[in-house]
């Protein structure tokens, strides 16, 4: 008997390691299927809608530094504090184009940039679904990129904020110049999260 319970604690344990490390990626699919269902209540469980409005607005505006993402308070809180009071540079595309359910949908299967001109979900051969790549993974923050045909990589920055919870909180975007329909912003009651968040 109580090597059937030991047995059973060394199952466990192995479930649980292999669940706390492969989180990320369930994340990541997780906002592909809500983003296809439209499902904005999921979105907003599982983005942090106002780390990735500031994580696009210098992208947008032609700073390559915001490729990366910011570094955590913890690791860097004079330079987290600098990323978090970055202004909007006046003139810049507004980031709620990306944050749409199309545009993460299309955004989750590598369209880029031109992600923002996605106005609906993805329909019979354009609704690929390319299998995100580790690009860093650690305790607290995982990193995972989709890369078109092309060769250009959508970066996808997850933060952990909980045992099992991860959020979205950075997307690169692959270098380059967005499309100039991303200059007007959506219609309000399409974009998920904006509540208390600023426009472009």
């Amino acid at each position: 008997m109580k090597r059937l319970f030991g047995n059973l604690f060394v199952i466990a344990l192995v479930a649980a390691v292999v669940s706390f490390f492969a989180a990320p990626a369930v994340a990541f699919f997780a906002i592909r299927s809500a983003a296809d269902a439209n499902d904005a209540a999921g979105l907003e469980r599982l983005v942090d809608y106002p780390a990735v409005r500031q994580s696009l607005r210098p992208q947008l505006s032609g700073n390559p530094a915001a490729m990366a993402p910011a570094p955590s308070f913890l690791e860097d809180p004079i330079g987290a504090v600098r990323r978090q009071l970055e202004p909007a540079v006046a003139g810049a595309p507004n980031p709620d184009v990306y944050l749409t359910p199309a545009a993460l949908s299309a955004l989750s299967r590598g369209e880029g940039r031109y992600a923002s001109q996605r106005t609906g979900p993805a329909t019979g051969t354009e609704a690929t679904d390319p299998m995100p790549k580790p690009v860093s993974w650690g305790v607290n923050r995982a990193r995972m990129a989709v890369t078109d045909d092309g060769g250009s990589r959508t970066v996808f920055t997850f933060e952990r904020k909980g045992a099992f919870e991860w959020k979205l909180v950075h997307i690169g975007l692959p270098d380059g110049v967005s499309p100039a329909e991303t200059n007007s912003a959506p219609p309000r009651d399409i974009i998920v999260g904006s509540g208390g968040g600023e426009s472009g």
